[in-house]
């Protein structure tokens, strides 16, 4: 249901829409399809969904804030069904974004998916955090926030063990086949710093430069790990939304 969701709003999003309009979408199509928004409620989060723009890393929360051409805007989704928890997150451009900020939503996703395949039964909590931190921050020198980590996901929402984006091989906890992950590297074009504005949820970038963040489902399996959310169908409807508006790019970018 999770990708189901982010799908929906893949194929909803365009300039000048509001985040919170974003979020009454997404809320309506969860209940309809039998689910329960996982966030709503959860500590006092008002929303269904995080929605989070540009310098803000995660916990943005829905309102009258219209996006724009050049916008990227991670949707961060929980549901509640049949008795679990899922919760998945995707990084979408809105119309002209930046080739260096592309790049960031590229690497990052691509980080993900090496954190995927080191949810191996018998590796350590260590190998998914370094995989992670090494293609992010060694390899293309970005900023890995050390704030805010994945985590344990199952009956309860947040369940342990705590998953970093940053850490050594071979440290912290086994991994059990049949162990169900949330692994969400939440990646900064500029530093690594962050702090919580007083709202006490929007966390933004402390130099006002874009963050990227991908999230899948993961179980661990013998071998590699497997995401049991799909980025594919996302991409599919993403990639039909923008050749719907292409049209209001291509006089943006003439404006321009």
């Amino acid at each position: 249901m999770v990708t189901a969701t982010l799908t929906e709003v893949a194929k909803f999003l365009r300039p000048g829409i509001t985040t919170a309009q974003i979020d009454e979408m997404a809320d309506t199509f969860i209940r309809d399809n039998g689910g329960v928004p996982s966030f709503k409620g959860y500590h006092g989060y008002p929303a269904a969904l995080c929605i989070s723009v540009n310098e803000v890393v995660v916990h943005g929360i829905p309102g009258s804030y219209e996006l724009q051409d050049g916008d990227i805007v991670s949707v961060d989704c929980g549901v509640y069904m049949n008795g679990f928890h899922g919760d998945h997150a995707y990084t979408f451009g809105i119309g002209n974004v930046k080739p260096e900020v592309l790049t960031l939503m590229r690497v990052t996703k691509e980080s993900l998916m090496l954190g995927v395949a080191q949810a191996s039964a018998n590796n350590r909590v260590g190998d998914i955090s370094y995989a992670v931190e090494h293609f992010t921050s060694k390899v293309h020198k970005y900023g890995v926030v050390r704030e805010l980590v994945g985590h344990g996901v199952g009956r309860k929402l947040h369940e342990d063990p705590q998953v970093p984006n940053y850490g050594r091989r071979g440290d912290g906890k086994r991994l059990k086949e049949g162990m169900v992950l949330a692994i969400e590297p939440m990646i900064n074009l500029g530093v690594r710093d962050v702090y919580t504005k007083e709202d006490g949820w929007t966390v933004v970038t402390a130099d006002g430069k874009p963050s990227a963040h991908y999230e899948h489902t993961t179980v661990v399996r013998k071998g590699r790990g497997e995401a049991l959310s799909n980025f594919a169908p996302i991409e599919a409807a993403e990639q039909a939304n923008t050749e719907l508006n292409s049209s209001y790019y291509k006089e943006e970018t003439t404006t321009a």
